[in-house]
């Protein structure tokens, strides 16, 4: 597998935040020829691709094509996946706006606890405080404000819960 430079997994990991997987803007100082070389070598790796950009969504332009037209670059799934995001987390937070990245960047790192409840809470049977419990060996408390104040607040998720009898309390995440 190839070795990430810190520039490119910035890049990867912004791109995963943003609506569309979009990988533009750049990182602050990266211009000119570096940023030519260095998405150039992305592109190569198969991490980023250049699609023709939509100037009626004011998408950022990587380069004109000299027709009235522009191309912009979107992060692959081998770029995800090369930094680590799960394609399902990226699938759930598709749709979030206005939600702060670093938070859903945090929210995508595989492995995690928070990405561990996020899993379970999209399996159609959703979860118990009890079973999350065992998963993560969280107590209940911290559970719970994981869910109201990590999921829903700051990551801007509908998490939904019912109470069955024979389970209690299951939470999920609604399908949107």
């Amino acid at each position: 597998m190839t070795k990430l430079t810190d520039t490119q997994t910035l890049i990867l990991t912004r791109a995963s935040a943003r609506t569309g997987n979009l990988a533009l803007p750049l990182p602050e100082g990266l211009h000119g020829a570096a940023a030519k070389m260095t998405i150039g070598r992305m592109i190569k790796l198969g991490f980023l691709e250049e699609v023709d950009a939509n100037l009626r969504r004011n998408e950022p332009l990587w380069r004109e094509t000299g027709d009235g037209h522009g191309t912009t670059l979107i992060a692959t799934p081998e770029g995800l996946a090369a930094v680590g995001i799960d394609p399902v987390v990226v699938k759930t937070m598709a749709g979030l706006r206005d939600a702060k990245p670093e938070a859903i960047a945090a929210a995508q790192r595989p492995g995690t606890k928070q990405a561990q409840l996020i899993a379970m809470l999209q399996a159609p049977e959703g979860a118990s405080i009890a079973e999350i419990a065992e998963a993560t060996n969280w107590q209940h408390h911290s559970i719970r404000g994981a869910i109201s104040g990590s999921l829903k607040k700051k990551l801007g998720l509908d998490v939904t819960s019912e109470k069955l009898p024979e389970r209690g309390r299951v939470y999920k995440l609604s399908s949107a």
